[in-house]
């Protein structure tokens, strides 16, 4: 997970999936055990949306970005009424009530608000608490059964070493690159959030650890190293938001040619979607059981026998994540 810096995490099991199907022999329960316990933390950062990032990389990417996303949501929180006094008057409720190692849910964020004198809907709490995330007071804190805590920042987060703004630029750019490239100047833009003269600023900066390729009237960022080819076709199931997709804006190079121009919308790419050789082929679908976890596919290019049994292995392997019995339709 560190090597893409932050995976959209909106999504929480699927979040999970993409981290897991990017590590070896691990487990959702063991990703579970290592959010509760503080080693990946989940929070509103870059684009307005979740995303799961390492402690040591939340601050300083919340100094960067931040302001980036705050200032977007300016005309809504003036919709909601949220100003600054507003906003501190939040966070203060917040940090009295998250003090000394506390946790709360949402709904128990909102009480707090409450208390405050603060008058909350469901779209000003949600407002509130993403302020306070983008100004780094809240993160997530360790699962309550199926909900998601808070917990202070200060209090979550060991302290870590700060970076200035060109310093930061430079780490965002090639970390980004390493971790999706190639990737072009707009798929850097629309991931990180930052303005195009940020996002060359920050590419031009990280020097020699990148390299510049023209191809046609495309101009792509790689950080120089090419993955080891692999024998045969891949064929991988991945979540909702998975990176491979949601982290560019220019997606043509990740569709199979012989996908339906239904199949290419982005509610179709960004949903739950069946990959051959890095190129969207279907899609599939999640229902979760009380005893099994159903998983419907459903293949939108033909394949052949030996690659639908390649399917088959990888559902075995989502299984083997999960911990459960997989039931699986649309392979036949």
């Amino acid at each position: 997970m560190r090597h893409l810096l932050a995976v959209q995490a909106q999504d929480y099991p699927g979040a999970t999936w993409a981290v897991g199907r990017r590590t070896r022999a691990t487990t959702a329960a063991r990703i579970d055990a290592a959010f509760d316990r503080g080693e990946i933390v989940r929070t509103h950062v870059l684009r307005p949306t979740w995303h799961i990032v390492a402690p040591d990389d939340l601050r300083w990417l919340q100094a960067l970005a931040g302001p980036r996303v705050q200032t977007g949501n300016g005309s809504r929180y003036r919709q909601l009424g949220i100003d600054a006094e507003v906003a501190l008057a939040a966070r203060k409720a917040f940090e009295r009530t998250l003090a000394g190692g506390g946790t709360a849910t949402r709904d128990e964020l909102r009480e707090a608000l409450v208390r405050a004198g603060i008058e909350v809907d469901v779209a000003r709490l949600t407002h509130l608490v993403m302020h306070a995330e983008l100004e780094a007071v809240l993160c997530s804190g360790p699962r309550r059964g199926s909900r998601q805590t808070y917990m202070l920042v200060e209090e979550r987060i060991p302290p870590s070493r700060p970076r200035d703004r060109d310093e930061a630029l430079a780490e965002l750019a090639r970390r980004y690159v390493e971790g999706h490239g190639p990737a072009q100047v707009v798929d850097l833009v629309w991931w990180s959030g930052l303005t195009t003269a940020d996002a060359r600023r920050g590419l031009e900066a990280a020097g020699d650890a990148l390299r510049r390729e023209t191809v046609g009237e495309r101009t792509f960022w790689s950080a120089g190293t090419e993955l080891a080819g692999q024998d045969g076709p891949t064929l991988r199931l991945l979540p909702n938001y998975d990176e491979l997709l949601v982290a560019f804006r220019d997606r043509t190079d990740a569709i199979d040619p012989d996908l339906p121009e239904p199949a290419r919308v982005p509610e179709a790419i960004l949903a739950h979607v069946v990959v051959r050789d890095g190129l969207v082929a279907g899609a599939w679908r999640r229902r979760e059981g009380l005893r099994s976890t159903g998983v419907a596919i459903d293949l939108r290019v033909a394949m052949s026998a030996g690659e639908r049994r390649l399917l088959a292995a990888e559902v075995d392997r989502f299984a083997a994540f999960l911990g459960r019995r997989v039931e699986v339709a649309g392979l036949d």
